[in-house]
């Protein structure tokens, strides 16, 4: 009787394990779900980069303003009869300190 019982509990045990470990078990199931929801977030961050592409685009078809902000930002560039001021931060000093160093 009990080699029975323990041949059945081998049994049921064999069956089981493909179950799951095999290639179509629950834990490669529970694998592909989780590599699924990181797909969805890297798909999710990459839509909202391409909208914001997408509109910075638009904008520098349209209008003229992006095209100077952008000059301002990325090339300091300046209109004419602008006076451009250059801020020199001394390193270690904060702004508003009146301490002499």
């Amino acid at each position: 009787m009990k080699f029975a019982t323990y041949g059945l509990l081998v049994l049921l045990l064999l069956l089981q394990y493909p179950l799951w470990f095999g290639s179509g078990g629950i834990l490669a199931v529970w694998m592909l779900n989780r590599e699924i929801d990181a797909q969805r977030a890297e798909n999710a961050r990459l839509a909202e980069r391409n909208r914001i592409l997408a509109t910075e685009v638009v904008d520098l078809k349209q209008g003229l303003e992006a095209i100077e902000e952008r000059a301002r930002a990325e090339l300091g560039m300046i209109k004419k009869g602008e006076t451009f001021y250059q801020v020199i931060e001394v390193p270690g000093r904060v702004v508003g300190d009146s301490r002499k160093k």
